[in-house]
């Protein structure tokens, strides 16, 4: 055998099973979407870089429920939504703006994921935003950005303001509109969106039963973001198997 060929194409497998594997990862973050009820018909997307490959990107086949994704049919697409290679779906080159404009300005974002869920939009409509409440939401003190609502997002100079207000941050609530999370993982991603949206319910629940809301001293808010932030397994680590195998159990046909 050639040994520059050789070369080549155990660099290709090595890079197709790195991608089956974030399409598996993807997949299966779709559908946990859709078993807690964070979809919204089939309107907004999680999207994850190409291992390898800087300036390409999966996400989901415009028209298909999140609960109908698989490994296999999401779409393969660059920084403008342009589809790569054959795919018979189409996709929905607006609605991905808002990932490319993170994904270009932050190399470390090899996944972005923005919902609609009730409890994200309530807290997006709150002039005080997120407070730091519960545990779960100071994971965001001081460590989540806001961006004013402009409309739908079909102007391309949003993406620049938009990508100003997350900042270096993990995650931005878009005001009136929802919520996003980026990560190095799909599992950091959905772990960052799990822990904030659970930080949104649990916010609003309390705002409903009083107006009396204790909030910690910033030395205890300080140190527990740190705690929470300085944990030296990446997150989503530990938990993602888990999840990947609650959703085998429901349904296995995402790996297909």
């Amino acid at each position: 055998m050639n040994l520059e060929v050789g070369r080549r194409s155990g660099k290709d497998a090595a890079a197709s099973e790195a991608e089956r594997n974030v399409r598996r990862d993807l997949a299966a973050a779709y559908r946990l979407v859709a078993l807690a009820g964070w979809d919204d018909l089939v309107y907004t997307h999680i999207s994850a870089r190409v291992p390898g490959a800087h300036d390409e990107f999966l996400i989901n086949p415009f028209g298909l429920a999140f609960d109908e994704i698989t490994a296999s049919n999401l779409v393969r697409i660059d920084l403008a939504g342009n589809i790569v290679g054959d795919s018979p779906w189409r996709v929905n080159a607006t609605g991905f703006a808002i990932h490319a404009a993170v994904h270009a300005a932050r190399p470390d974002a090899h996944c972005v994921m923005h919902l609609h869920t009730p409890a994200g939009i309530s807290v997006s409509m709150l002039e005080c935003g997120l407070l730091p409440l519960s545990q779960h939401a100071m994971r965001f003190y001081r460590n989540i950005g806001y961006h004013a609502y402009e409309g739908l997002a079909l102007d391309p100079g949003e993406g620049a303001r938009l990508v100003a207000a997350l900042g270096p941050h993990p995650a931005l609530i878009l005001r009136n509109h929802g919520t996003l999370t980026c990560g190095a993982t799909v599992a950091e991603a959905y772990t960052l969106m799990f822990t904030l949206e659970k930080a949104c319910a649990t916010q609003l629940a309390a705002m409903a039963a009083s107006d009396r809301l204790v909030v910690p001293p910033a030395e205890v808010l300080e140190r527990t973001l740190a705690q929470l932030a300085g944990d030296p397994m990446p997150e989503g680590e530990r938990e993602w198997p888990a999840l990947c195998r609650r959703v085998e159990r429901h349904d296995p046909s995402f790996l297909d």
